[in-house]
Formats: structure tokens, sequence, C-alpha cells
């Protein structure tokens, strides 16, 4: 059976994943960022996340060479960040009130929580390198609502009951 490359991306939309922003700075110090969906924890001790980034990013060296990044994560309402980030060909930076974490990355303000990590390795993966990085700071919104993706489209996440809840797409 061949897979064919289409389809088999239409199939893994059918995964619900969370929404983050992860941003660096370049060598040159000027600040880097890309919305990304492959976002998951790899180990407690020592404490590792990882991200994948496609190698056809424009920021991809950057990325790929940085010393530091932080992971954002995305709440309801922050659909327009995202789309921000997704964005290729544009200053993704203008007119955005940020802030430098420690090592220096840069923090988005509002959102419902950040990972700030220093590099820890990185492995080659088809068309994607696995990013890794060793968090040394994150903080949490815990009554933020996260901003979801699921078959093409943002979703947010609903009460529905005590104990339960349900997505719903949001425009």
């Amino acid at each position: 059976m061949t897979v064919v490359p289409l389809e088999f991306r239409k199939a893994l939309g059918h995964f619900v994943t969370g929404v983050t922003v992860v941003t660096t700075r370049c060598a040159m110090g000027t600040p880097q960022g890309i919305t990304a969906n492959s976002f998951t924890s790899v180990s407690l001790d020592p404490p590792l996340v990882s991200v994948n980034l496609s190698r056809t990013l424009a920021s991809f060296q950057h990325f790929r060479r940085c010393r530091a990044f932080a992971v954002h994560l995305l709440g309801a309402d922050q659909q327009s960040t995202s789309s921000r980030f997704a964005a290729h060909g544009t200053d993704k930076w203008s007119e955005l009130d940020y802030g430098g974490g420690i090592m220096g990355v840069p923090i988005l303000p509002d959102r419902l929580g950040v990972f700030v990590c220093s590099f820890y390795a990185s492995y080659e993966a088809g068309d994607h390198e696995i990013l890794i990085g060793k968090v040394e700071n994150f903080e949490i919104n815990a009554d933020a609502e996260p901003l979801a993706f699921f078959k093409g489209n943002y979703h947010g996440v609903i009460e529905t009951s005590k104990n339960q809840r349900s997505s719903v797409a949001v425009s």
C-alpha cells in the first residue's frame, strides 16, 4: 500500500491537538516564532519536552542552532496569535508587546502557559527535525481554556457538566 501524503495529512487531522507558538532568538538577536501543534512531554527527570519543526520553515535554521526556546500554550481566545505565527512572509513581531524571558527568549503575553527550555538535543526525522528542550522554567494559567486544532479548524473546549468537557468550533 502506498501512503499518499495529502491523504495522510488529512487523516492526522482527526487527532485533536493543542496549539502552541514556539519562540527563540537568532544569533543576531532577532526574535523568531512559529505556530506548532506537535508539542509533547518527553521525560519528567530530567524535565524534557519536544516540538517537531519542518525543515521548510524560513526560521528553521534559527531553531536548529538555538541555545534556548519557549513553547507557549495558547488559550481559546488566541486564534489570531496562532494565525500570526503560522503566516509566511510577514513580520510576526510587528506591534506585538512581548517580553524577554529567562535565557533571553521572547515571551508572548496572555498565554495559557509557557515552558522556557534550554536546548537538549535534536534528531532528524523525515522532513522534520525533533527539537528537545530541557525545561528550565514554566508558568501555567490554570483558569484559562485551551485552543485546540481538529480537522483543519480551531476549537475551544467548553464545560458541559462537572468533570465533562466537549469541544466547540471557533471561527
